[in-house]
């Protein structure tokens, strides 16, 4: 079972030779390290790890903080592993979840997690209760008022705040759209992020081009991702989207595009539904004769 290795430091002062000497102790013949704070979960280190990983794969970390500083990263990755039938082991800390011991602490923890939820619910409930029965009335005076200052105050908290959720995903969608468009139409871009990804966290094609007008917005993407695709030939398609693939992992082998393509219901020049490797080949080397491989 091939172990891969993740060590992180925060800061470049750091070293994270003493992480990657106890990984490879462990059996990792494979270590990346990233030089990255703990709570961004956009680590594009950590997301071609995870974007690579593949069945019966283990990612190795000597602690649990140096993959998450969250419990709800910490299950969101793992979440992402099982989805791809691999596993997560932890050196000093009680988790590997190919074991039935490691599986049952992550349980325990899961269930930690939403009961410290539902006490924060309760408690909510319960001042909110309370403070009716005073006759206080909750919320902000000033948007009961309709004050201006008071709308536009709130307007931006939530903008900010739907950001810094766009910003926890970006590593899924960004890369992609900045490489693809407006060579390649939204519908088959889509279809290549969701790809990778686990069923409850697939974009719609109107959520993400909410995201992508909002980086727009704010300088993060160039206007031209916004701009009407062109027409390409019906032969091109194939060949473009096996590209985009490509693309945002170039290490990626014919096998692992083989499995993508699957997942993504297309069908091969031919019709069919399985792939080979020697068909992706052939439409790579189609794909570099078009200009479509940067």
């Amino acid at each position: 079972m091939p172990l891969i290795g993740y060590a992180r430091v925060s800061t470049e002062d750091q070293t994270p030779l003493p992480q990657s000497q106890a990984l490879k102790c462990a059996g990792c013949a494979e270590i990346h390290e990233e030089q990255a704070s703990g709570g961004n979960r956009a680590r594009p280190v950590l997301a071609r790890v995870l974007e690579r990983i593949s069945k019966g794969d283990t990612l190795v970390v000597v602690r649990i903080d140096r993959l998450a500083r969250s419990l709800s990263h910490l299950l969101e990755v793992i979440e992402r592993l099982e989805a791809k039938g691999a596993f997560f082991r932890s050196l000093t800390d009680p988790i590997d979840t190919s074991s039935p011991q490691g599986k049952f602490t992550l349980q325990v923890l899961g269930a930690a997690a939403e009961f410290e939820r539902a006490l924060i619910r309760e408690r909510t409930k319960a001042g909110l209760s309370s403070a009716r029965s005073k006759g206080r009335i909750g919320g902000n005076p000033g948007l009961r008022a309709r004050d201006p200052a008071a709308l536009r105050k709130v307007r931006l908290a939530r903008q900010d705040g739907y950001m810094e959720r766009l910003n926890e995903t970006a590593q899924d969608w960004v890369p992609h759209v900045r490489r693809l468009r407006p060579d390649m139409a939204w519908e088959d871009v889509l279809r290549i992020i969701n790809g990778p990804l686990p069923y409850e966290r697939q974009w719609t094609q109107s959520r993400l081009l909410r995201a992508v007008n909002a980086y727009v917005r704010d300088g993060f993407l160039p206007e031209t991702v916004l701009g009407r695709a062109g027409r390409r030939d019906t032969d091109d398609r194939l060949p473009a989207i096996v590209a985009g693939i490509k693309g945002a992992n170039p290490e990626i082998t014919l096998k692992e595009i083989c499995n993508r393509l699957e997942k993504m219901r297309e069908r091969t020049p031919r019709g069919r539904t399985s792939w080979q490797p020697s068909s992706v080949k052939m439409l790579l080397e189609r794909a570099e004769r078009l200009g479509l491989l940067g």
